[in-house]
């Protein structure tokens, strides 16, 4: 592995990450990734394969030119229809702690979720 490569490539992810306001799990998940895989990519002790930079590029907005630390003269690749990637656009008031609940109610079972917006209701007419 190319140890300089992949320290530029982890750096130039990680700007790219916080200048988009996401967290590491956001990005592993909008890529297809485990977060602590991209934690790693991030700190530069691995090389994404071409489809992950790929989509690692589309996530964050990013030509690959600045991610590999070619030239300017690159251009960036063309938003990706693939589902991984397709779940990449950003809202407005899509916050941190929104993202971090909606990652951990996608893992839940029906009957858990259910509950969840049961609970959820119920502190919305509290509230009123």
């Amino acid at each position: 592995m190319d140890t300089e490569l992949a320290s530029m490539l982890g750096a130039a992810s990680r700007a790219a990450r916080v200048r988009m306001g996401l967290t590491q799990a956001d990005v592993a998940e909008r890529i297809g990734m485990a977060s602590e895989v991209y934690g790693r990519l991030e700190r530069g002790h691995m090389l994404p394969s071409v489809q992950n930079l790929r989509r690692l590029c589309v996530v964050l907005n990013v030509p690959p030119h600045e991610l590999l630390g070619l030239g300017e003269n690159l251009s960036a690749p063309p938003p990706a229809k693939d589902k991984a990637v397709g779940t990449a656009k950003v809202r407005e008031d899509d916050t941190p702690e929104m993202r971090r609940l909606m990652r951990n109610l996608r893992k839940l079972s029906p009957v858990q979720l259910k509950l969840m917006n049961l609970v959820a209701s119920a502190m919305q007419q509290k509230k009123k």
